[in-house]
Parts: C-alpha cells; structure tokens; sequence
C-alpha cells in the first residue's frame, strides 16, 4: 500500500466503503468490484485502497477469525503477522510472568500488540516504516491509551519504564512494498542489538523456523512451534519469560488443541530399527528442537534412518507423545519403479492418493501425473529412504 492509498482509505468514505464492500473471495470479484466502483466516479487511489482492503480482510480470517473485518492490512504486513491464537499464548507468557507493560519493537501491523493490549497488558508499538504504523495504530485504537504506536526505528526508541519487549527482527524489505529477501545477516535491527537487549530485559524474539540455531544465545529458551501441520515460527526467550531449565521446546497446535514437550537441550536420537507397522512423522517443531528422540522413547519406536525424520513402531501411537506425531499404518511396500508402482495402485483402485517425501528426489507432482490414477479408494503413498534402500510404502493415515 502506499502513502496515497492510506491516505484514501483513513477516512470516513473510505472506512465506509471497505464496511460495504464485505468479503471479496476471488479474482472475479475483485475485478468486478474495481470495475464498479471505478465507473461510479470514485478516485483510483480509494478504489485500490477499498477493495484491496476487502480482499486482505477475506485472507486475514484464517488468522484473526472475525477480529479481521475491523482491521486493516498490507499484504506483507498479514503474511508476516502472527496467529492471534499464538499470539495470545505469547501474551499469556508475558503476564504469568508479572509482566504489565512491553513494547513491540517491529510490531507491523499490530498482530501482536493486539494480543498484547487483548489481556490486558500496556504496549509500545513501534514500527519504521509510516504506513505499517498509521494501520498499527488503527488495529489497536479500541484499547485506548493502553496501546501506543510510533512510528520509529526499534533502536531508537527508549524502553525505559516498559517491564519486557517483543521483537520480531525484518528479513524483509519494508513492509507496504513487494516483499523480497535480504541478504544473510541484513536484520533490523541487527541481531547483536537484539541479542544485547534481550540479555538487559526479559524479552521474546520471534524469528523464522529455520533461522541458524548457532546464533541463539545458550542460556535462552528456544520454543518452536507448529499450527495445524506447518512450523510457522520460533520465538527465543529470555530473562524471566524463559522458563528454568528449559533451552529447547516444541509446541504444537493442532484444531486449537495444544500440546508441548520440553527439554533442557538438543535430545539424543533414538536408534535405528527395521521397518515396523506403523510409521510416525515428527512434527516440524519437534524436528527442529531436535526432540526427536525424546518422541521416539516415548512411542518405544526407532528410527528408519539417522538421517531422516521418520519413526517406525509395532504399536500405534498412544498416549501424551501422540500428540507430536502424525502416524500411518503400513498396508504393504509397493515397486520403486513408477510404471510398476502406477500398475499396483490401479489392481488397488486407488484413486485418491496422498503423496509424502522425505529424503529422495522426488517432485510429487511430477509423480501423481505419472501414475494416472483411478478408483474410488484412497491411501496415503510415502516415498523414502533407510539407509542405501528406497522404500516405497502404501498406508493409511491413523
């Protein structure tokens, strides 16, 4: 979004317009809406800012429910934005920990904050770039002078007073233009500030998941987490919203039922074992804690190979730890090669068919094309590897 189009939108035509727009789902509708609004006389500038509104507020559902339809948005600022289901479990921290006051240093959009000031907490909301912050300070006008935003560089703005900070360092580009990477260690802030401040105050740094665990300071807890099958973040803690003895942690979120495991470092891998009845798939915050054998002890299941990330039992997954898990019973192993594997899933009469990977080269795509399957039956096909073996697996999810 840029400046002109903020400006369309901050006021009553514009709030207004965006209110009678409602749900614009699809190419179609947009295209229809632009075209009507544009030939009823309105300015270009308020027409992209509305409908483009409408669409975000339609994609911003499956992350704020019906919070989105009074927000308003930036494409990167809603891609980048934290569930508010997360959010709240960050907030949540804060204030189990005596926490009152924090200040969002990066806050976009005001995902946070708004889960923040939601329990009751006094935010600091900064943000560089001035249009992030004008929608910042929209999304947080119904909490009054308990949510304050600035538009500032996170660097400059002065913390004192405030009882903890949340920072979420840009590895983008700002936050109203096209997104694009930036080099390796290009952050804003910089980590080192980060990291400085994070030791001087208690603070949550949310970061991606697969950010470089060599730079997570040793005395912080790592938390990864994981909502409905997809690591979405990490978030290191430290001071006294870290929890004691506690460096690496998995929480996983799954039809709004949580679950954590917890550990004082990196687990020891579970050893190798044969292929068994039942093969688990590690969530991706486990993975990435690197918990994966204090799941596989937990099952009484071994790995398939040291290198990947699959479990393998004779029993199904039962009990607390299946809840970081998801599990297949094996129906039978199935040809390597394609025109003989495709003969087997027709005799099968199979013809919807799940495809999983993990270890081999292998476009799923590429090989669903192939396989021209057919029939009314349907399995799960996993494609991986134990040691110098490709095995081929036809199962059903548990």
């Amino acid at each position: 979004m840029e400046l002109a189009e903020l400006t369309a939108l901050l006021t009553p035509e514009g709030l207004r317009l965006v209110e009678e727009l409602g749900a614009l789902d699809g190419t179609h509708e947009v295209a229809a809406a632009v075209s009507r609004l544009r030939a009823s006389g309105l300015s270009p500038d308020l027409v992209a800012a509305a409908v483009g509104q409408a669409r975000l507020r339609t994609r911003a559902r499956a992350k704020f429910g019906p919070f989105a339809d009074r927000m308003l948005f930036t494409r990167a600022g809603l891609e980048q934005a934290t569930r508010l289901e997360v959010g709240a479990r960050h907030a949540g921290r804060f204030r189990d920990a005596g926490i009152a006051r924090v200040a969002d240093l990066g806050c976009g959009i005001g995902g946070d904050s708004l889960a923040f000031a939601g329990i009751g907490l006094d935010v600091l909301a900064v943000d560089a770039d001035e249009v992030t912050a004008a929608l910042a300070a929209y999304n947080l006008a119904p909490f009054g002078d308990s949510a304050t935003v600035r538009d500032a560089r996170a660097e400059d703005v002065d913390v004192t007073g405030m009882d903890a900070v949340w920072l979420d360092p840009a590895r983008r580009t700002a936050g109203h233009t096209e997104t694009s990477r930036v080099a390796a260690g290009e952050w804003s802030p910089p980590l080192d500030w980060v990291w400085d401040l994070a030791a001087r105050m208690p603070a949550g740094v949310k970061l991606g998941p697969a950010f470089d665990r060599a730079l997570i300071p040793p005395d912080a807890e790592a938390q990864w987490i994981s909502v409905d099958g997809s690591t979405i973040e990490l978030v290191v803690w430290t001071g006294s919203v870290a929890r004691p003895g506690i460096h690496r942690a998995a929480l996983v979120i799954r039809g709004g039922t949580a679950a954590e495991l917890t550990a004082g470092g990196d687990a020891d891998d579970a050893p190798m074992r044969e292929l068994g009845e039942y093969l688990h798939e590690p969530e991706g915050a486990v993975i990435r804690a690197r918990l994966i054998g204090e799941v596989a002890r937990s099952l009484d299941a071994g790995m398939i190979d040291e290198k990947i990330a699959y479990l393998t039992s004779d029993a199904p997954a039962q009990g607390p730890a299946a809840a970081f898990v998801q599990s297949f019973r094996v129906r039978e192993q199935l040809p390597n090669d394609t025109k003989a594997l495709a003969k087997a899933l027709r005799e099968r009469g199979i013809g919807t068919l799940e495809i999983k990977k993990r270890g081999v080269d292998l476009d799923p795509a590429t090989l669903r094309t192939k396989l021209r399957l057919r029939g009314d039956a349907s399995a799960t096909l996993i494609v991986t590897r134990a040691g110098t073996r490709r095995l081929t697996l036809l199962a059903d999810r548990v």
